[in-house]
């Protein structure tokens, strides 16, 4: 057990952390939430020794292993990608090294019958037995279990660390961390830099092997699916609930309903009391009540109401001027780099007005896409951009991209043009830059805030099309649903990078998945497009329950007979041909839906109402003979296996 004692945080005669303790268990899952600056990270730097509070403690276990993953950190470039993993064994390492010297000087020695000889003996017997009982000869095979789940190839583990972004970096460290299998895990912001199926890996992971954790996340979809306990910091105060997070905001919202009916019934019964001493003050014959209330009225305990963030971030994006019926067309589109392929033959059309998401792995080509889209690199095929469209683009670097020197006042000033200029400060209060913060150098500001500074920047021109890489960085739960809603209320074209689910539950309407140099495009929302992702995966690799294979060298396992091979081949052939009807259906639609989208290109198609109508058809028909080609190679696959 871990226990909070009492712990407060203060400085410069601000208390950030009051008189606060909980106690954590060996399995506990706990999500610390608040809105930022409320004292979530600077407790887990508590937690991990890298911090001393004011005054109270964390009592633990001596002998408690403790792993912590900060949001940023400085991470050297010496070894490769593999080499750096490994160093999560250091201590087996170690004793591998001092194996294989005592190995060697036993091998070089005859001196059998001397007392150091049998003591050499003695310790390759005992580092021999601990390193059996620490699995140390699973090592490589757990170090690339984790990489590849973070998102690593096996091309990627012999390459230099210094090869690899910021954000990959993390994973790595992240990789050492998980390994270790700590006593706690202490996690902030851990799907910053990850992508939905690392993020998915790691929820797993961490539901199957870890042991304590504590983390802080602002993706909402990650905490309920790992925590089952969420303590809120408020006003230097916490709240512990015994619940996920999605039942922790209804159990606040009752526990703060009550919290008003109760001060407001207190606050009732103030006045009364107030009234009935001002009444009879001075009536001798009232005297002994008079006094007596005032006396109940000075003991009595006055009760607060949780804090309510009142700041209300206010987002509109301006209304888009009118584009053309498809803002983003491709066909054919390819990228390499030089050897590196990148993405080849992308084709896809982008319809006004829809809210669309790209998805996938790291470095699968969505940035690469979307940088094609702006025209910064040159490619193969052919991208067309539609008629008066307007490109708003917020980088996933944007909040880094703004001149620290500079004040947020300065900062928008310098991009604002026209009368905007005059209403600049009402711009900077709506976003919660109001007085004095406005003067606040742009080095000083959180992650947060510098992410909401550059959406001002970006919110500064009408644009019809807003291109969105990864805007969720940084931004507080709060933030994100106001960022959400906007987006949902914009009358343009939307084209989202992302890998927070809950961000694009709701908001999107079609799904483009980058992956193995091939771009798919899914009808539906992010949860229908991960439901048809998992129904191919587990069609690939899922073996039938209850099938038995027969052990081809078995002497129990008798020679099918000529029948039953004959019916085998039978049923094989006709599924062999429900995979290549299938698969011929799918090429047809295909190649129906870019002749319909060719024609829909063309003025007199444009508005079309009948060809518009014919090309949903075709993509309803592509979708249901997908799932008919998912199923006929799930049938294909598991007869194949009960032949081997």
């Amino acid at each position: 057990m871990y226990s909070v004692e009492n712990l407060t945080v203060a400085f410069g005669g601000f208390t950030l952390l009051d008189n606060i303790g909980f106690v954590a268990d060996k399995k506990d899952r706990i999500a610390l939430v608040g809105k930022n600056g409320a004292g979530k990270s600077t407790l887990l730097k508590i937690f991990a020794g890298l911090q001393v509070p004011t005054q109270g403690r964390i009592a633990m276990p001596q002998d408690t292993t403790i792993g912590y993953l900060p949001q940023q950190m400085n991470l050297l470039d010496q070894r490769s990608v593999k080499e750096e993993t490994a160093l999560a064994f250091e201590s087996m390492l170690r004793m591998e090294s001092e194996l294989e010297q005592l190995n060697q000087e036993l091998s070089e020695r005859n001196d059998y019958e001397s007392e150091s000889y049998h003591l050499i003996i003695e310790r390759i017997t005992q580092l021999s037995e601990q390193l059996a009982m620490l699995g140390a000869a699973n090592i490589d095979a757990e170090i690339e279990k984790t990489l590849t789940g973070l998102g690593f190839v096996g091309s990627d583990f012999d390459r230099p660390t210094s090869e690899f972004s910021g954000g990959w970096r993390m994973r790595i460290e992240l990789a050492k961390i998980l390994l270790q299998k700590p006593d706690i895990l202490l996690l902030d912001e851990p799907t910053n830099h990850l992508d939905i199926e690392s993020i998915q890996w790691l929820e797993s992971f961490l539901a199957s092997q870890a042991k304590a954790v504590i983390l802080v996340s602002h993706d909402r979809a990650f905490i309920d699916n790992v925590t089952q306990r969420t303590i809120e910091i408020s006003l230097g105060k916490i709240y512990d609930y015994r619940v996920n997070y999605s039942k922790y905001l209804v159990l606040r919202q009752e526990r703060r309903e009550q919290q008003l009916r109760a001060y407001e019934n207190q606050r009732k019964q103030i006045e009364d009391t107030e009234a009935f001493i001002e009444r009879f003050r001075y009536k001798a014959t009232k005297a002994v009540q008079v006094q007596s209330r005032i006396k109940q009225l000075k003991k009595l305990e006055r009760l607060e109401v949780d804090e309510e963030d009142t700041a209300t971030l206010r987002l509109k994006f301006p209304p888009a001027p009118r584009s053309g019926s498809y803002p983003v067309i491709t066909e054919n589109l390819s990228k390499s780099y030089g050897q590196h392929v990148v993405f080849r033959n992308a084709n896809f059309t982008i319809h006004r007005g829809e809210k669309v998401a790209f998805v996938g792995k790291n470095g699968e080509g969505k940035s690469t896409m979307v940088k094609c889209i702006l025209g910064e690199i040159p490619f193969e095929g052919l991208l067309k951009i539609g008629h008066n469209v307007k490109i708003g683009y917020f980088a996933q670097n944007q909040a880094d991209l703004m001149d620290e020197r500079l004040t947020v006042f300065q900062t928008i000033d310098e991009v604002a043009t026209g009368d905007i200029r005059t209403k600049i400060r009402d711009i900077l209060g709506a976003f919660m830059f109001g007085g004095e913060a406005s003067d606040k150098k742009v080095a000083v500001l959180s992650g947060g805030e510098r992410t909401r500074l550059a959406m001002i920047r970006l919110l500064l021109e009408p644009v019809n099309l807003l291109i969105l890489d990864e805007p969720t960085n940084h931004l507080d739960m709060r933030s994100k649903d106001v960022l959400k809603e906007a987006l949902k209320d914009f009358d343009g074209t939307v084209i989202v990078v992302s890998h927070d689910r809950e961000f694009l539950d709701g908001l999107v309407d079609k799904v483009y998945e980058f992956g193995k140099q091939q771009i798919r495009e899914y009808l539906g929302g992010i949860y229908d497009y991960l439901k048809m992702q998992a129904a191919r995966l587990n069609a690939k690799n899922e073996t039938p329950k209850n099938q038995i294979r027969p052990q081809t060298n078995s002497p129990q396992s008798a020679p099918k007979s000529y029948e039953n091979r004959k019916e085998h081949q039978k049923q094989l052939r006709k599924l062999e041909k429900n995979v290549a009807d299938c698969e011929k259906k799918i090429e047809d639609l295909e190649n129906k839906i870019r002749e319909t989208e060719t024609l829909l290109n063309t003025p007199e198609g444009a508005f079309n109402r009948d060809m518009l109508w014919q090309h949903a058809d075709y993509q309803q028909q592509l979708d249901a003979a997908m799932n008919k080609w998912t199923e006929a190679l799930s049938d294909l696959e598991s007869l194949t296996n009960s032949s081997e």
